[in-house]
């Protein structure tokens, strides 16, 4: 089974088991790192995700994994919040994060640029609009290689308001 097939199982059954407990699945990541593998879920509600749901959603989904089986290997489960630096995968991350700082890749130059940190203020037609400096670029979606919430403490090391 390819890592795509992989990847598609392991997400729906980590959306059965956060979506039955009212989570959100930000990601789920399937990677090796230093000779083993892991598989990381990414889970996120409002108000923020605690150890215990971490735990709770662990034990759910290594036991639906068990039965479902779609590994072929040994593995490490990991389960935990997304990290104030939240990547945005979806249409829905983008609009919920307007007014946000972000840090967003391109697979291809766009303005001969392939890395932008700004402001995201809007989502519209498939693309991200986001204020760099003075200038307005628009991102379409698909051109994006990874896109993430950009953290900013102030110089007292508190978070830095809108």
């Amino acid at each position: 089974m390819q890592k795509s097939q992989i990847l598609k199982k392991v997400w729906d059954i980590g959306e059965r088991v956060i979506h039955d407990r009212g989570f959100e699945l930000v990601d789920v990541e399937f990677v090796q790192e230093a000779g083993s593998w892991y598989l990381r879920y990414y889970i996120d509600k409002p108000g923020g995700i605690t150890l215990d749901d971490c735990q709770e959603v662990s034990e759910e989904i290594s036991r639906r994994l068990d039965i479902e089986d779609p590994i072929p290997h040994s593995y490490i489960l990991e389960v935990s919040s997304p990290g104030v630096e939240r990547p945005l995968k979806k249409e829905k991350d983008f609009l919920k994060y307007i007014g946000s700082e972000v840090e967003i890749k391109v697979f291809e130059p766009i303005a001969g640029k392939k890395a932008f940190t700004g402001t995201l203020i809007d989502y519209k037609d498939g693309s991200v609009v986001l204020r760099v400096d003075s200038s307005i670029i628009n991102i379409p979606h698909e051109k994006i290689s990874s896109a993430k919430l950009k953290f900013k403490f102030n110089f007292d090391g508190q978070e830095r308001k809108k």
